[in-house]
């Protein structure tokens, strides 16, 4: 009985000693987590080892403990943009976290400042007014350094239907109410067919047989498109005979500039060359006159913050289609900027506009890509047509656009983007569909109008019912036969130029006499001279 006492005792005592490890084990294990994770900010991704051989892997800090992921093949994570992204895009795989930069003393027990001024992170104190508003005017840059809309200083107030009132101003809590206060049942639903890059050669035919006049809306006048025109290889003659049809012609920058951050950081000089210059060579060498170049789209859909915003204000841009929407089972309205956004800044490391800014945001809602959105997964959606890599025959296509124009049609009514680059539409049958899904929604939904953004915003700022939309005279006017238009010659001059900033020949098309330079950044005029 001793013995198998003595044995019991020694049990107990072992197992004490086993829970006593292990707790210290467990009280180890938290301690050490506790020390990796403290100064890291939520949700943030950092490497626990630093090197080319660690740049795929992060981690966060959680309630549960540490989560990893791992990039896909062939990219590497960048801790600055907390994303995902190709190896030589990312110069930061030496370091282990996100480098912390100063931020300035907004919150404080007592003012540190007098009047209307704010602290620097190293006690300076400067103009609240000086805050995020894209040049660094702390020692330290700290005041450009806590610009998310909770931080801002200087943003935009909260929506308040009161004070904001159309025509100038429209915003709703979520983004999701008719302007007008009209019912659904009482809205023309609009669909706006847009395009991005050079119009040339390579898509005239297509852009005519798509916009043929054949193709009216139910108030008579053609359907329209949106054509955010980029510079290289672009033929002007061409331009301006889509805009003599009644076409929006809009801006979508001289380079395009494929620099990693470069639109996302780039200040109100570089927007203001690459969108106000583009849109100067655009008036200039296709003849446009009358002012209707207001709108821009950014290239990659990269928004630049307030720096864009405050360009488009100086340069009396109307509109900006650029920030995308999440999907959502019910579509925004587009909105102006007077007010806060009603929707996230969505996408990787997006640099959205926190200021108040007088410009209309043409909003692309994600579509929704699934084959049966009923029974389907959940799928993250895409802004633009081409961007929904799972479409790959025609009749997926025109199932995708038919469930699209659903959400829109049987929710809101909000307009419907459908963005594309025009060599995706060349593809294999995909205009074919296009055209048979125009067909069948004019035959079937009489209430439908294939319009440009300009004329979404003039249908917001006025908001005629349905059955007053076919009298609406704002729209009437595009159905104006084209005048004809002075041409040097047959096609125009075919211009071949060169430029010092950019290598190579360029053949410029234009009804214009031929410039000196191939107009660029710094010679919009091709003369040397702005």
């Amino acid at each position: 009985m001793r013995a198998v006492a003595c044995i019991l005792v020694l049990l107990a005592c072992a197992a004490h000693a086993n829970r006593v490890k292990r707790q210290d084990d467990e009280q180890t294990e938290e301690d050490t987590i506790k020390a990796i994770c403290k100064g890291k900010g939520p949700g943030e991704w950092f490497r626990l080892n630093p090197g080319p051989a660690h740049c795929k892997e992060v981690v966060q800090c959680t309630s549960a403990g540490l989560q990893q992921i791992r990039c896909p093949q062939g990219l590497v994570f960048d801790l600055v943009q907390q994303t995902c992204d190709w190896k030589a895009a990312v110069p930061n795989c030496d370091l282990t976290e996100r480098p912390k930069l100063p931020k300035p003393l907004l919150v404080t027990d007592e003012p540190l400042c007098e009047g209307d001024s704010l602290a620097c992170a190293e006690g300076t104190c400067i103009a609240r007014e000086l805050f995020c508003d894209g040049n660094s005017d702390c020692n330290d840059g700290s005041d450009e350094n806590a610009c998310d809309m909770g931080s801002d200083p200087n943003r935009a107030p909260p929506c308040d239907v009161e004070k904001c009132q159309l025509p100038s101003c429209f915003c709703s809590e979520d983004g999701t109410v008719i302007p007008g206060n009209l019912l659904p049942e009482d809205v023309p639903q609009m669909v706006m067919l847009t395009f991005n890059g050079a119009i040339n050669n390579n898509n005239i035919e297509l852009f005519n047989e798509l916009f043929s006049n054949e193709r009216v809306n139910p108030n008579g006048c053609p359907i329209k498109g949106t054509f955010f025109v980029s510079h290289k290889y672009t033929n002007y003659t061409a331009v301006q005979d889509f805009h003599n049809r009644g076409h929006e012609i809009a801006v979508f920058s001289i380079t395009q500039n494929d620099a990693a951050n470069f639109w996302t950081n780039a200040s109100r000089t570089d927007w203001s060359n690459e969108m106000a210059g583009q849109r100067f060579i655009i008036e200039k060498f296709a003849a446009i006159s009358d002012e209707s170049v207001v709108g821009m789209r950014t290239p990659y859909l990269r928004v630049g913050g307030n720096n864009q915003f405050f360009m488009m204000f100086e340069q009396k841009f109307l509109y900006d289609s650029t920030i995308t929407a999440p999907l959502s089972d019910i579509p925004i309205w587009p909105y102006t900027l007077l007010n806060q956004m009603p929707h996230a800044c969505h996408g990787n490391a997006q640099k959205c506009p926190t200021r108040a800014f007088p410009v209309w945001e043409m909003v692309m809602n994600e579509l929704d890509r699934r084959e049966d959105p009923s029974v389907d997964d959940d799928l993250p959606g895409c802004a633009q047509v081409d961007s929904c890599s799972n479409i790959r025959t025609g009749e997926q296509f025109y199932r995708f656009l038919d469930h699209n124009f659903d959400r829109h049609y049987l929710t809101n009514r909000a307009p419907l983007s459908l963005n594309f680059h025009s060599a995706w539409l060349k593809k294999e049958e995909n205009l074919d569909y296009l055209l048979l899904w125009i067909e069948e929604i004019q035959r079937a939904f009489p209430d439908t109008y294939f319009v440009t953004m300009t004329q979404v915003i003039e249908w917001m700022q006025n908001t005629p019912s349905s059955a007053e939309t076919k009298d609406f005279d704002l729209w009437l006017s595009k159905c104006d036969e084209p005048v004809g238009f002075p041409c040097i010659k047959p096609g125009g001059n075919n211009c071949a130029l060169h430029a010092e900033e950019v290598q190579g020949t360029f053949n410029m098309q234009t009804c214009q006499r031929c410039p000196t330079n191939f107009p660029w950044l710094s010679d919009p005029t091709g003369e040397g001279f702005l």
